[in-house]
């Protein structure tokens, strides 16, 4: 792992993989150093905003090789497997459509950051099948609520938007809400499930 300052009050944390980067948040956040204001997950890398030593101090003595235990908030996105390219993913993973639907709703998988857009969460514990690459040319246009995957990752559109990975379906229910408490439905940590309603 490196640090990196980042302007005069935070600092960016190069971490070694994903699962070092979710146990350094996860760690960080079951401590709540004094004077850490914000941390903020990326894919190998993890913002730290206020007192860059406190944290460092937590994360020197650490067992970083996986986040430690805690109670993670569970969450069932209920999905119509009806996407444009459901398809061309059952082609590449050399199975039927019902199978990749079994294989995505049969896994459990976890936030493990946010970004791209509000609400869009980047869902690790894809299985090793459904790990695609992005389309070769994005759309302009993908629906709000589309659910696809692209690499390690799974993850839905919370609004429309261009995009580039490979849709296997849609949910009806909202992933960003500006008036709500918090407005985003996931958050990193939290625990997900998709469930076929087609």
């Amino acid at each position: 792992m490196r640090w990196r300052r980042c302007g005069e009050d935070a600092a960016l944390l190069d971490c070694d993989s994903l699962d070092q980067m979710r146990a350094a948040h996860a760690t960080l956040l079951a401590a709540r150093p004094d004077g850490v204001t914000d941390v903020v997950p990326g894919a190998r890398s993890l913002l730290v905003v206020g007192d860059v030593a406190a944290a460092r101090a937590v994360l020197d003595g650490a067992d970083l090789t996986h986040p430690p235990d805690g109670d993670p908030r569970e969450v069932t996105l209920d999905v119509h497997y009806d996407g444009d390219d459901l398809a061309l993913v059952a082609a590449d993973a050399g199975c039927s459509e019902d199978a990749v639907v079994d294989l995505h709703t049969g896994a459990g998988y976890t936030v493990a950051f946010t970004g791209f857009a509000p609400g869009f969460g980047y869902l690790t514990g894809l299985p090793q099948a459904l790990r695609q690459p992005r389309l070769d040319s994005p759309r302009t246009r993908v629906p709000a609520g589309s659910v696809g995957l692209a690499g390690e990752f799974t993850g839905v559109y919370p609004r429309e938007s261009p995009g580039g990975w490979r849709l296997l379906g849609h949910t009806t229910t909202p992933l960003f809400d500006a008036h709500a408490d918090p407005p985003a439905l996931l958050a990193p940590g939290d625990h997900v499930r998709f469930r076929s309603v087609r």
